[in-house]
């Protein structure tokens, strides 16, 4: 047993409590937990233990949201980079589930963003689009839904215009042979690559 003999809010932190045990430094808390002390209260072990690991999850939570305050995140982005900081996966659970009632995490908004992204400014078929939100850690249920709804045409097109200027003066097969060999390396299918190739080559002929 131990009595809480001070509490004091940090200096360079006002959201964080210093809380003294017996007159000795023992532990940070966050305000709010800190709120559910007094000067005098005597705790157990086992409150000792409870107060540390509500202040573990919360510095956890604390880095999640720092996080995504650079952009935003999958889950598995988020649980790696936990684990990375060797924060226990009980912990990194309580966390994302704190995380997904605040939709400050959300898998299929974040797919559907990158998907948007990816139209907009740096354009790729379905098959690159796939490895790069598997990489991601998404759910092939998630990726799956998104890109039924994906349009690879206009991404094709503007992926082919812009890669015109390397086919200047090659023969019309070799052109071809490279526009469809850039297609396919930027995850295209075969049926968009014929269709977009045709487009953009007769077009350059007329």
């Amino acid at each position: 047993m131990k009595t809480v003999t001070k509490l004091e809010i940090q200096k360079r932190n006002k959201n964080r409590v210093n809380v003294h045990l017996d007159d000795e430094f023992a532990f940070g808390l966050a305000l709010e937990h800190a709120l559910t002390l007094k000067k005098g209260q005597v705790l157990t072990q086992a409150d000792i233990d409870r107060l540390q690991h509500l202040d573990a999850e919360e510095k956890a939570y604390e880095r999640a949201l720092n996080l995504l305050s650079y952009r935003a995140r999958s889950e598995y982005e988020i649980r790696t980079k936990l684990r990375e900081k060797e924060i226990p996966d009980d912990t990194i659970v309580r966390v994302l589930d704190r995380l997904r009632e605040r939709n400050y995490v959300n898998d299929l908004e974040f797919t559907q963003m990158w998907v948007r992204n990816r139209e907009t400014f740096r354009p790729r078929g379905r098959r690159m689009l796939q490895m790069e939100l598997r990489q991601k850690g998404i759910h092939n249920d998630i990726i799956t839904q998104v890109l039924d709804e994906l349009d690879e045409l206009p991404g094709a097109l503007e992926v082919a215009q812009k890669y015109t200027r390397k086919l200047k003066g090659l023969e019309p097969f070799a052109a071809r042979q490279k526009l469809m060999g850039h297609l396919g390396r930027k995850g295209y299918g075969f049926d968009v690559i014929r269709e977009v190739t045709d487009q953009v080559l007769n077009a350059e002929e007329d």
